[in-house]
């Protein structure tokens, strides 16, 4: 299994990378991108054989306003054929994260759910 983390945070890519090998053990491979440009950078590297799981924040560099950093890189993720059966979770502090997750087609967790349980993970990827 493969699971690219983006967050412009190094302690969430940390965190959310943790919380993988929490869940799916340790013979998975952990991509990290600090950007929603390196995250489709990575995505486009490994689109013969695409990640099973991406998870990305939502507000990271604003190069894409009005749009949000996460909300681009989703929606660019989308154009790729080889990427439709990869699940995306925006993981977001964002008061309207659902909105925005529901909108894309993809999953969220709020950041204050998963900061302190395991199954707000688990709910969306299990």
């Amino acid at each position: 299994m493969k699971i690219l983390v983006t967050d412009d945070m190094k302690g969430w890519r940390d965190f959310n990378s943790t919380v993988m090998y929490e869940l799916f053990g340790e013979n998975i491979i952990v991509d990290t991108a600090e950007s929603a440009l390196e995250g489709y950078n990575k995505v486009l590297e490994n689109n013969n054989e695409p990640y099973d799981i991406i998870l990305t924040d939502l507000q990271m560099e604003e190069d894409y306003a009005p749009k949000l950093a996460g909300e681009w890189l989703v929606e660019q993720i989308k154009t790729l054929s080889n990427y439709y059966k990869t699940k995306i979770v925006m993981i977001s502090a964002s008061y309207n994260i659902r909105h925005i997750a529901d909108n894309l087609g993809v999953e969220c967790i709020p950041k204050s759910a998963a900061r302190v349980s395991l199954e707000a993970y688990k709910q969306v990827l299990l």
